[in-house]
């Protein structure tokens, strides 16, 4: 066959495309598992994150069992669903669907002889989702601790909402009004409590430029933690 012919070429990029697209689907399907490996493993880490035990991701998967203690598929009248495994629950899918037949992931965390109630997130940001963890103590009021993660928001900005300083700011904040009443926890440049030591006003002190991923903080964590009220109203009247 005459190599600078078309038909020739033709041939020649045919093979390579299909070459080539054998090799990624091969690469893919190869690594697929490790990376569903590493996948749980980060959600594990981020639950113990959000309870005050900082791991690497790999220390994560060895350490899970030993703090959390239980994991509830909660339906939206606050019974449980045994049918479903709560960790599975892919909640990228789960929050697209009604909330009467949604399924409610909770985690149950006992660190230090104190138990703890692990909520995952999952809202919008500026640009795109933003997902996490809050872990609130045994009173079912005040938050121990929280881990946040975004797909693209702004560095510098909407990015800040994994940074330490803005994680530790909800350390012990309420999520409950004086009167017993829930509220959540707003961000807010308004608050005159930069330092964020009034831990009874449900406010957090927001991130400066970023006031659109900071609404999405909010709100995520109210319209994700009112889901669970039947629940923690089951389990205060036993």
């Amino acid at each position: 066959m005459n190599r600078d012919s078309n038909k020739h070429t033709y041939i020649f990029s045919v093979i390579m495309v299909l070459l080539v697209a054998f090799v990624l689907s091969f690469t893919s399907e190869s690594l697929k598992e490790l990376q569903n490996a590493n996948v749980k493993k980060e959600k594990m880490q981020n639950i113990l994150s959000s309870v005050g035990v900082n791991v690497s991701r790999d220390e994560s998967e060895l350490l899970y069992k030993d703090y959390i203690s239980n994991e509830l598929s909660l339906k939206s009248d606050g019974s449980i669903d045994d049918d479903v495994e709560a960790f599975d629950i892919n909640l990228a899918l789960e929050v697209k669907k009604d909330s009467d037949i949604q399924r409610y992931p909770l985690y149950i965390a006992n660190v230090k002889n104190e138990k703890f109630y692990v909520i995952p997130l999952r809202g919008a940001g500026l640009w795109a989702e933003i997902w996490g963890y809050i872990a609130l103590k045994d009173d079912i009021n005040t938050i121990k601790g929280v881990s946040f993660d975004h797909k693209s928001e702004t560095a510098g900005l909407g990015a800040e909402i994994t940074e330490d300083w803005f994680i530790n700011s909800f350390t012990d904040e309420k999520i409950k009004d004086s009167e017993g009443n829930f509220v959540g926890v707003y961000l807010t440049k308004s608050n005159n409590d930069p330092g964020n030591k009034d831990k009874m006003d449900n406010e957090v002190d927001a991130i400066s430029g970023a006031t659109i991923t900071g609404d999405g903080v909010s709100d995520m964590i109210i319209e994700r933690i009112q889901n669970y009220i039947p629940y923690f109203k089951k389990i205060s009247s036993e």
